[in-house]
């Protein structure tokens, strides 16, 4: 998570961006790769291997949330006790998550960027107009085309990754690129997004990841601890822990001062 990887994904969005935006019907001649006029139709979305795959690649993107997920439901029941993974780790990867595969694409563009998805445009035997990646003029209805939740998800993989041993982080992003790459490629196969869905959304989350792994690590001024973390969800968690146990007959008192 250093500038030069800043300054990459800078110039792909920028690439992209216009490349996409001038000539819009890019996107329509990668997703006619993977389209069969013969029974029009995307036959990967018809192979079970494909949809075990694409079913696979976000129970693998979970399980990386998974330990950051039960330390802090634990610690919700729990808040006398300390977390079970750092808390930097826990804000860090949860954080990530909810705002890139979550708040900026199921509840923000996907609800309001009425972008058809490659399935339902009329080029590909379905009944809407396509439209560029820019344009939120779509008549989709809803859970639309842009940008890809799948695709965020998967990317999301470089969270992990920036935590990695220093030694092992090049091959972390590594395998968190390719994952989020051949995710995305399967959703194009799926005829579910279009190149620029699922390219947007890796820039998104690559974005986000960015600017929070700086803010929890590497600037001075905002930079936290562990400890104060652990401690924030204490005092979070402490009201209804002590109410919980106030009903069993125990007081445990204020939340504790540290």
């Amino acid at each position: 998570m250093n500038r030069t990887g800043l300054f990459i994904a800078l110039g792909l969005a920028l690439v992209i961006g216009v490349a996409f935006g001038v000539h819009p019907e890019l996107d329509l001649k990668l997703a006619a790769l993977f389209y069969d006029p013969a029974i029009k139709d995307f036959p990967a979305r018809l192979n079970p291997l494909a949809n075990f795959a694409r079913d696979a690649a976000m129970w693998v993107a979970w399980a990386f949330a998974l330990p950051a997920i039960v330390a802090l439901v634990v610690k919700m029941f729990r808040p006398d006790r300390p977390l079970l993974v750092r808390g930097r780790t826990v804000a860090f990867l949860l954080l990530t998550l909810l705002l890139s595969a979550g708040v900026l694409t199921n509840f923000t563009f996907k609800s309001f960027w009425g972008r058809p998805r490659p399935v339902t445009v009329t080029e590909f035997n379905g009944k809407l107009p396509f439209v560029a990646w820019w344009d939120h003029r779509g008549q989709c209805p809803k859970n639309c085309s842009f940008f890809s939740g799948e695709g965020a998800t998967a990317f999301w993989t470089l969270a992990p990754a920036a935590l990695a041993p220093p030694t092992w982080r090049p091959l972390a992003y590594t395998g968190a690129v390719i994952f989020g790459a051949v995710t995305s490629g399967l959703r194009m196969a799926f005829g579910g997004h279009f190149f620029t869905d699922v390219s947007i959304a890796g820039l998104v989350t690559f974005f986000v990841i960015w600017l929070l792994h700086g803010y929890f690590y590497r600037w001075p001024s905002t930079r936290t601890t562990d400890e104060r973390i652990d401690a924030a969800l204490t005092r979070f968690a402490w009201p209804g822990y002590r109410m919980m146990q106030r009903w069993r007959g125990r007081d445990v008192g204020p939340a504790p001062s540290r």
